[in-house]
């Protein structure tokens, strides 16, 4: 007889008796939930509809417009390529890169893509998705998990599965064809029901729910610039970087992307001391989203800049917040900090105009404690061969400095564009890699848990799809602040924060998905990194004072 039991469905906020061994997606075609479900979470971990019970859950079901949702249907649908890849050219190597143009930049190594190729690729997908096969879930020994991909050619799974040691690994086939990612798929490809393939490049665009590209040409060019610096160190992919690891060769990695990122720094500050000595960019405007390093990255430059005979002068635009009262808010009540409005915009034009104008001024600090402007004695001056460096999110925004002359302004762009994969079909999200940094930092200089910061990620994120991110592409130049090392350097500190994260709170979702991401990376030691390192401004020990 088959055991009966109960669980409680958040959907329809009841309970519903099932069977034992009953799979989320049978108890959700039972139920009115007036959405097609793709995923589910039980116990607030993010589950396949596949997903057994036999034991009491608490279960919520989610469609593809969720954000654990549209993860699902992205992975989803990346297989049914990897698949299509299969059909169409056996032998060649599918990667998936990152993200680019609201989709994800994928090439197939050693082989360049036609406009023939791309439409072979695009049928094949279309007759997969039509055909509505079912992504088929197993969990095996990793020895012989391992043997599988090795069959395959999966080389780079096989790398990091030898590297990450786990003793049981969750892979999927569909149509016989075998590939692992690090959360769940839809049930079938007949749910995957938008996409597209886009010529770019030397390689092509996977757009997902998205209809529209946008154009991000001089982002691209900052990810090449970091991709092709990947394969001269031969760590493109995390097995790649744990085996390096176990070799005992990280020190020598993080001198080396140090070094890079230096490079690039100084690039940058030639250019701009350029333009300054043909009469131009008096100021330098230095943004980014949250947690991208523009704090540090401006401070190195100003160092950069001194070595070619200019005198920095720092803003933050941080210190021309409105009184916390004054803030704008978001849709659900918060304080909006991403809000161009949340600057007192007229009091920086003021003493903009007035410090080009050759005049001294007194610079406010803002006190986050207190959440009020207040006046310390900050005084200063434009002379000599002086150059202002301003920096905050909204520093690429077309209204701040509006009245300044084009070409008196420099533009700088600062993100952390991650390059590394964690496989060929397996990306890093640049946003993981950014909460993670906020995470950290919070805790140590804020006070804040983790549970917050989550908690708050997702207004910071709409911010950033406002206020920030449309004007990207407005920089002079575009500086990626990710190190090839940081997520191992990262691992423990974040893992510890996240273990705190209580699963009866909605953040614990995410806390579990970043847990179960961070695994796959090998931890290194912190004590290799330079005090001048851009990563010391969220796990400290930096010589920057901020």
């Amino acid at each position: 007889m088959t055991d009966r039991l109960q669980i409680y469905c958040e959907n329809t906020d009841s309970y519903v008796t099932v069977a034992g061994g009953e799979t989320i997606g049978e108890i959700a075609n039972r139920l009115d939930l007036g959405f097609e479900p793709i995923c589910a979470l039980v116990n607030n971990k993010n589950e396949g509809l596949h997903f057994p019970v036999y034991a009491p859950k608490t279960v919520r079901f989610l469609s593809r417009e969720t954000p654990h949702g549209t993860r699902v249907y992205v992975r989803s649908l990346c297989m049914m390529l990897f698949c299509a890849v299969r059909r169409v050219r056996p032998d060649a190597e599918l990667k998936i890169e990152h993200t680019i143009s609201r989709g994800l930049f994928c090439r197939l190594a050693g082989e360049g893509v036609t406009p023939e190729l791309l439409d072979k690729l695009k049928k094949e997908l279309s007759l997969i998705q039509q055909a509505n096969l079912p992504f088929e879930a197993y969990e095996k020994r990793t020895v012989d998990v391992i043997d599988y991909f090795e069959r395959e050619g999966l080389r780079d799974k096989v790398l990091l599965l030898e590297t990450v040691r786990e003793l049981y690994t969750k892979y999927y086939t569909l149509d016989g064809v075998a590939d692992s990612y690090y959360g769940c798929l839809a049930p079938s490809t007949g749910m995957i029901d938008r996409f597209d393939l886009i010529q770019y490049q030397d390689g092509f665009i996977l757009m997902a729910l998205e209809s529209e590209t946008i154009s991000q040409e001089k982002m691209f060019t900052a990810f090449t610039d970091y991709v092709r610096f990947n394969h001269v160190v031969g760590v493109s992919n995390v097995g790649e970087m744990n085996r390096t690891v176990e070799k005992g060769e990280a020190r020598m990695l993080i001198n080396v992307a140090e070094a890079l990122q230096n490079n690039r720094i100084g690039r940058i500050a030639d250019e701009i001391t350029r333009r300054y000595d043909e009469g131009g960019a008096r100021i330098v405007l230095v943004a980014g989203p949250s947690s991208s390093g523009k704090t540090t990255f401006t401070k190195r430059l100003a160092i950069q800049l001194m070595t070619n005979l200019l005198e920095p002068q720092m803003i933050s635009l941080d210190d021309y917040f409105v009184n916390r009262e004054m803030t704008p808010k978001d849709e659900n009540g918060d304080y909006d900090y991403e809000n161009l409005y949340a600057l007192d915009l007229e009091s920086f034009e003021a003493d903009l105009q007035a410090l080009l104008d050759g005049k001294m001024v007194e610079l406010p600090y803002y006190n986050f404690e207190l959440g009020r402007r207040e006046y310390r004695g900050n005084r200063i001056q434009l002379r000599g061969r002086s150059i202002l460096l301003i920096e905050g999110i909204h520093g690429l925004n077309p209204e701040l400095a509006a009245k300044i002359e084009a070409s008196m302004k420099f533009k700088v762009y600062v993100s952390a564009l991650t390059t590394l994969t964690i496989d060929n079909h397996n990306w890093v999200p640049t946003t993981d890699n950014r909460l993670l940094r906020r995470i950290i930092r919070d805790n140590a200089y804020r006070g804040v848990d983790a549970v917050e910061t989550i908690r708050r990620w997702p207004s910071v994120r709409r911010g950033e799809e406002k206020w920030i991110f449309p004007f990207q592409e407005n920089a002079d130049a575009m500086f990626n602040s990710s190190l090839l090392f940081e997520l191992g350097v990262l691992k423990e500190r974040g893992d510890a924060l996240l273990k705190r994260v209580p699963q009866d709170c909605p953040e614990y979702t995410e806390a579990y998905r970043l847990r179960k991401f961070l695994s796959y990376f090998l931890p290194i030691d912190e004590q290799f990194i330079p005090s001048t390192s851009l990563i010391r401004e969220f796990i400290g020990g930096s010589s920057f004072y901020y």
